[in-house]
């Protein structure tokens, strides 16, 4: 409803936030008024309750200037105000004849101090304040004890505690409300963030392995042109034309790729990645063309039908970046082998090479990301992927993918993280 206000009473309502003390003294002003003007009534006439024409006792006119006295601090110091205005209305219920409405401001300090407490402590200090107020005023006061003002103590205080426990409540109520929207804001704006970086980094992979393939096959063709480009041109040449389709094949992958980070709305841009299992042959005959012997044991075609969009394009790159390891790392005259078979609900895919690894290799590429990217490719599908050398030489690649989509409440785990023994270690940064 506060927000249904007026400009100029949002201004005023800020400022009341920001000095209690200023509305509270308003509010006790106008309490002192009122209890002084209901003082001038008198209850016990014989024809019934009518205006006095006789003016309030001073101490009934201290007592309640007391009381209201105290409102002034009841938000800073509501257990001691309702102690001061339970004082003044006991001792006008002990002497006051006619009393003074003094219990007026004892309901609004018992009403402060329930909403600044908890429910239990409001209604204990609620019944022990009205069975002190009604216990002096069934004892003390000069009105006989079952007179029916005594009894309506009970229903004031009550009432005062009740009122203050039902704001409390609403109060914590909206609040909860707003931290749960202001949470839900914050979950909202943490999962898209998320989105966007898993996005990232997906399209990041993409784009190394492109890259680090192409850019692998373009350096060897280049190499092998510059070296026999004066005794054997004609092998020069070939060596270029390889590295023009390279190139061409290259930017052709950039493009699908960079593609993807069009708006979705857009008609022209592609929302897969164009590479997968179909293009395996292509793939290898770059490789072959590169001097790396390939041989491929997958059956054609693969058993059980194509494979789901996600795990096709992770096998091709699986396959793609453990090949341009092998090219980069094995050293010459490395022959590599490839399988890609459907076992049950999985896919697995292996490249092996009998190559020398890390003693044909140069200087270790400690920022290369290939590896990694891999076992992220895998663990996102809800698989995993090992990669080390073998026995007797050369090196291992073996990725699990499951058919199915992972369930994404489950933790994802990655095998293939765990700790190697040095060789591998070593084997693993150059890769």
């Amino acid at each position: 409803m506060a927000d249904h206000l007026p400009p100029s009473l949002h201004g005023v309502r800020r400022w009341a936030k920001a000095h209690p003390t200023g509305p509270d003294a308003l509010l006790a002003a106008f309490v002192l008024c009122g209890m002084i003007v209901g003082s001038f009534g008198n209850p016990h006439q014989p024809e019934g309750p009518r205006w006095a024409e006789q003016p309030p006792e001073t101490l009934s006119v201290v007592l309640m200037t007391l009381a209201a006295l105290s409102l002034v601090l009841r938000r800073k110091y509501p257990v001691a105000v309702l102690v001061a205005a339970a004082l003044c209305t006991a001792v006008e219920l002990a002497t006051g004849d006619p009393r003074a409405p003094v219990v007026v401001a004892c309901g609004i300090a018992l009403y402060t101090f329930a909403v600044h407490t908890d429910r239990p402590t409001a209604w204990r200090i609620g019944l022990l304040t009205s069975a002190v107020l009604v216990g002096v005023a069934m004892l003390t006061g000069p009105l006989p004890w079952y007179a029916q003002e005594n009894f309506g103590l009970l229903a004031w205080t009550a009432m005062a505690v009740a009122v203050g426990d039902a704001v409390r409540s609403r109060r914590a109520f909206i609040t909860a409300m707003r931290e749960r929207a202001d949470r839900a804001e914050r979950t909202r704006e943490e999962e898209a963030r998320r989105r966007v970086a898993e996005e990232r980094l997906r399209i990041a992979r993409d784009l190394h392995d492109v890259v680090a393939h192409h850019i692998a096959l373009v350096n060897v063709q280049a190499g092998v042109a510059a070296h026999v480009m004066d005794r054997r041109p004609d092998q020069a040449k070939e060596a270029l034309a390889h590295v023009r389709r390279a190139s061409r094949s290259a930017l052709d992958e950039l493009r699908a790729t960079v593609g993807l980070l069009r708006q979705s709305g857009d008609p022209t841009a592609p929302t897969e990645p164009t590479a997968g299992l179909e293009r395996l042959d292509d793939l290898l005959g770059t490789f072959r063309d590169a001097g790396l012997p390939v041989r491929l044991v997958t059956p054609e075609p693969l058993a059980g039908g194509p494979l789901p969009a996600a795990v096709d394009l992770a096998a091709y790159r699986v396959v793609q970046e453990a090949l341009t390891n092998v090219q980069k790392h094995a050293g010459s005259g490395a022959q590599a082998e490839i399988s890609v078979v459907r076992v049950g609900s999985q896919v697995e895919v292996t490249v092996l090479d009998d190559g020398r690894g890390a003693e044909a290799a140069g200087p270790a590429d400690d920022g290369g990301h290939g590896l990694l990217g891999m076992r992220e490719r895998a663990a996102a599908l809800g698989g995993h992927l090992t990669a080390a050398p073998r026995f007797g030489g050369g090196f291992r690649v073996h990725a699990i993918l499951p058919l199915e989509p992972p369930d994404p409440t489950a933790p994802v785990a990655v095998p293939g993280q765990s700790a190697p023994g040095p060789a591998a270690g070593r084997d693993q940064e150059r890769r």
